[in-house]
């Protein structure tokens, strides 16, 4: 494998992934939602679990990386070892596939597409528009470097949905008290992310070289200590939520 496919980064970055990816009750339950009355599920690209119903549905985990099979709690789905450009599952084997933060880490996104559509009928993915990136003031102010790593170029959820025939593109927004330790988790809450073991729950971080990021994070304290962050993002302190681009993409063929 390259170095630049997911289960070579998970691998290298995978360690402790679990421990800030829980998954959001509100996330959760729009995802749920979105599976309808799919009884059979397959979850591509499953890393340590995160959002893999557990409501008696018949569900098949597929995750390339061995660190982040790891990580499985005991109890959950049955998961093989596999990348969503070859699935190794018959036509039609499912009624629904599940993709959860994914896809911006297949090295041929439109081939793993195609796979999700020849293996079920309906096909739901949690993904993120990257139009949003450098709106972020963790991007915009301390980590630009962010925008050129490979992951932060996904297809835009239109061209998923697009691809896969067609379906709705429903935003996700993002909670103020966000439990999953993803990139925009802790938009209101920066402190978090001066935690290295926060920034290792998020692939882009996790990916720039550390001394960089130790760098910008330091400064980032600064930012904190001296009210300079709270004076750049005051019209963030007011919100309950955003819209940071994440998107469900649900589409019937």
């Amino acid at each position: 494998m390259s170095p630049g496919e997911p289960n070579a980064i998970y691998d290298g970055i995978g360690h402790g992934y679990a421990s800030h990816r829980q998954p959001d009750p509100g996330i959760e339950r729009q995802i749920l939602e979105a599976l309808g009355q799919s009884s059979r599920v397959l979850n591509v690209g499953a890393g340590a679990g995160s959002y893999e119903p557990d409501d008696g549905r018949t569900v098949v985990a597929l995750e390339p990386s061995a660190v982040m099979r790891a990580q499985r709690p005991h109890g959950s789905a049955p998961c093989v070892a596999g990348v969503a450009e070859a699935l190794p599952f018959p036509d039609g084997g499912f009624d629904a596939t599940l993709t959860v933060f994914s896809i911006h880490h297949w090295p041929d996104q439109r081939a793993g597409l195609d796979e999700l559509r020849r293996v079920a009928p309906r096909n739901v993915l949690l993904t993120f528009d990257p139009a949003f990136h450098d709106r972020f003031w963790l991007v915009r102010d301390y980590l630009p470097e962010m925008v050129d790593l490979p992951g932060s170029v996904p297809l835009a959820p239109d061209e998923v949905c697009d691809h896969l025939g067609g379906g709705v593109v429903e935003p996700v927004p993002v909670h103020a008290d966000c439990v999953d330790g993803f990139f925009w988790a802790y938009w209101r809450r920066p402190e978090a992310y001066l935690d290295p073991s926060v920034r290792a729950g998020i692939s882009g971080t996790a990916q720039l070289p550390a001394d960089l990021v130790e760098a910008r994070m330091q400064r980032l304290a600064a930012d904190l200590a001296s009210g300079a962050w709270h004076q750049r993002n005051a019209d963030l302190l007011t919100l309950d939520q955003v819209d940071a681009g994440y998107r469900l993409v649900i589409a019937d063929s």
